[in-house]
């Protein structure tokens, strides 16, 4: 079993967000329900990866099974992240999927779970620890707000992401 198992169905809100100064900011994925608060660090890799993921899927929905409702204007909502940011683990691994008799499509997220060596070779004769998993089931319309929010917090870094927070030397 997990240790953490969280299933959020369906969110209020889903976004993702970053703190700290540019070259070491943490990229952190968050959504809610209600009074439920879910933060999760995420690298900035994942967030890229995860708007282009979410983008081709909603584009292969639109196509498949068009929206019978008017659009939604993605710029009023509200993208920022909410407080407390507690993630409650780092993300391994993201899965996309969607549910066709509701409409609905669900971000998963696996916790990364880290071992050393030692602790491995004690683990091979118990039960290794399960990543943690949270779901997320959100609609369309967050899925696309959610995919341009974590292309836009990519891109809000370092102008020359070569440098990577370090002095970069050119000889010409």
């Amino acid at each position: 079993m997990p240790s953490v198992e969280i299933e959020l169905n369906p969110v209020d809100f889903v976004t993702v967000g970053t703190i700290g100064p540019k070259g070491k900011r943490v990229f952190h994925l968050q959504a809610g329900k209600g009074s439920q608060l879910i933060s999760l660090t995420i690298e900035k890799e994942q967030a890229w990866a995860l708007s282009d993921a979410i983008k081709e899927l909603i584009e292969d929905l639109e196509k498949r099974f068009p929206l019978k409702q008017s659009e939604v204007d993605l710029s009023k909502i509200d993208m920022d992240l909410r407080e407390p940011i507690e993630p409650i683990f780092r993300v391994a691994q993201m899965a996309l999927g969607y549910d066709e008799d509701r409409d609905m499509v669900v971000l998963v997220a696996q916790e990364l779970v880290v071992v050393d060596q030692t602790e491995e070779e004690e683990l091979l004769e118990e039960a290794k620890p399960d990543p943690g998993i949270v779901r997320m089931w959100c609609n369309r319309e967050q899925m696309r707000a959610l995919s341009q929010q974590a292309m836009s917090m990519v891109q809000s870094g370092r102008a020359d992401p070569k440098q990577n927070g370090r002095l970069v030397y050119y000889w010409t």
